[in-house]
C-alpha cells in the first residue's frame, strides 16, 4: 500500500519557515534587495561608463542576470542550511523526527520554503531594477524555469549542508569560500569572450556559468554557452543534489 503524503505536515514547516521569514524581515528580504542595486549603481553607473556596452546591451543591464544569479544562489543556500541546522542546534530536530513524516516530505517543506523565498527575492530585484535601467526580458518562461530550477537546486544544496555542519562556522564555510567566487568568476559581470583562451577554457568548468548563462539568454539571447547545455546542466545538478540527498536519508545520518 502506497503511504499517503503527509501534505498537512508539508505545509507546517514550509508556515513555520515562512513565520520566520518574516520576522528577519529586513535581514532576508530588504538587505539583499539594496545591496543588489547598490551592485547595481556601482558597477553599473559607475564602471559601465568606461566598459560601454557588451553584445549590443548596455553594461547596466548585462549584469542584472548575473546580480540576481548571485543573490538566489546565497540566499537559497543560506536560507535552506539555517533553516534545518537551527533546529539541530536548539535540539527541537527531535520534534519534527517525532512527528508522522517521511525524509522526503521533511526535505520539501524546508527546500520548498527556501525556494519560495528565493524566487520572490529574485522576481522583486527584476521589478526594483526595471525602475532603472531598460529591462527586457526576450523569454519571460525561460527565465522563470531558471530561477525555479535555480532556487530548488541550491535550496536543496543548502540542506544538504545544513545537515552536514555541525557548527555555525561549517554552515557558512562553502557559501562563502566556493559558491561566492564560482558566481563572481562565472560570467556575472562580464563575458568570458573577453577573457584569453586559456581562461575561456578553465572558465568553462565553472558549472555556475551555465546557470548565468542560460539566464543572460533569457532576457537578450545572448550567452557564453549554447542554451541547451545550460538547461542540461542544471538538470544534472539538480539530479545529483537529489541522489546525494536520498543517499544521505539511506544511511540514516
Amino acid at each position: 500500500m502506497v503511504k499517503q503524503i503527509n501534505f498537512v505536515g508539508i505545509l507546517t514547516i514550509y508556515k513555520s519557515e515562512w513565520s520566520r521569514f518574516r520576522r528577519t524581515f529586513w535581514q532576508s528580504l530588504i538587505t539583499p534587495i539594496v545591496t543588489t542595486m547598490l551592485f547595481l549603481l556601482v558597477f553599473g553607473n559607475a564602471i559601465g561608463e568606461r566598459v560601454g556596452g557588451i553584445n549590443g546591451v548596455s553594461y547596466a543591464a548585462f549584469i542584472i542576470p548575473g546580480l540576481i544569479m548571485l543573490t538566489v544562489l546565497n540566499e537559497s543556500l543560506s536560507n535552506s542550511s539555517f533553516g534545518i541546522y537551527m533546529p539541530k542546534f536548539t535540539g527541537t530536530i527531535y520534534e519534527i523526527l517525532s512527528a508522522p513524516l517521511s525524509p522526503i516530505e521533511i526535505v520539501i517543506g524546508y527546500v520548498g520554503s527556501a525556494a519560495s523565498k528565493s524566487i520572490l527575492l529574485g522576481l522583486l530585484i527584476i521589478v526594483t531594477a526595471s525602475f532603472f535601467i531598460d529591462l527586457n526580458i526576450l523569454h519571460p518562461l525561460l527565465m522563470v524555469f531558471f530561477l525555479l530550477m535555480t532556487a530548488i537546486t541550491f535550496s536543496l544544496f543548502g540542506f544538504v549542508i545544513g545537515l552536514w555542519a555541525d557548527n555555525f562556522e561549517k554552515l557558512s564555510l562553502i557559501p562563502l569560500i566556493v559558491i561566492t567566487p564560482l558566481v563572481f568568476l562565472g560570467g556575472s559581470f562580464y563575458s568570458i569572450n573577453m577573457l584569453p583562451e586559456i581562461w575561456q577554457k578553465i572558465s568553462l568548468l565553472n558549472p555556475v556559468l551555465y546557470l548565468v548563462s542560460g539566464f543572460k539568454y533569457s532576457f537578450y539571447e545572448i550567452s557564453d554557452v549554447t542554451i541547451w547545455t545550460s538547461i542540461i546542466t542544471i538538470l544534472l545538478i539538480l539530479f545529483i543534489l537529489i541522489v546525494i540527498t536520498l543517499l544521505i536519508f539511506k544511511k540514516g545520518y
